[in-house]
């Protein structure tokens, strides 16, 4: 079970709906075009819209499996004085005193240019239920990092 934001749930329905109801119908039409050209052992066009078919087609699977297993999270129940899925959490590197501040967010929702990590990043792990003033130690690629939790924010 995983467990998305209203925002991102919403986006996944919405690229669901626009692969079935307009993507692939148009693959459907520009397979049934090549087919109609004759031979299709020799038929490059024809091997290209089966490949867009099939990427089409398991792309709507997966997105189909993300929603059907995945529960949109009551912001109201979760806690507020200790790190949770949608925390917005500011913390300091204790090797280094560099200060961050990412957001605890499920695998479908990651992107670190925006300021999203996992909760299952040995990071996002480490900071789970965590209250300000504690020290987490995530086990990174570079070894062990101290992470001391500076402030917690819901939006």
């Amino acid at each position: 079970m995983e467990y998305l934001s209203k925002k991102r749930y919403d986006e996944i329905s919405a690229e669901l709906k626009h692969l079935i109801g307009e993507v692939y119908p148009k693959v459907k039409d520009n397979l049934a075009e090549a087919r109609a050209q004759g031979d299709l052992s020799e038929n490059a066009g024809y091997r290209e819209a089966r490949r867009i078919q099939a990427k089409t087609i398991s792309r709507i699977r997966f997105l189909q499996r993300v929603l059907e297993h995945s529960r949109v999270i009551d912001q109201d129940a979760l806690p507020k004085d200790k790190v949770c899925l949608l925390s917005r959490v500011e913390f300091t590197n204790l090797s280094t005193n560099a200060r961050m501040t990412f957001e605890i967010v499920s695998p479908h929702e990651m992107d670190l240019e925006a300021g999203k990590i996992s909760l299952k990043s040995p990071i996002g792990a480490a900071l789970m239920g965590k209250k300000v003033g504690e020290i987490a130690e995530a086990k990174v690629p570079s070894g062990t990092v101290r992470l001391r939790v500076e402030s917690i924010t819901l939006d």
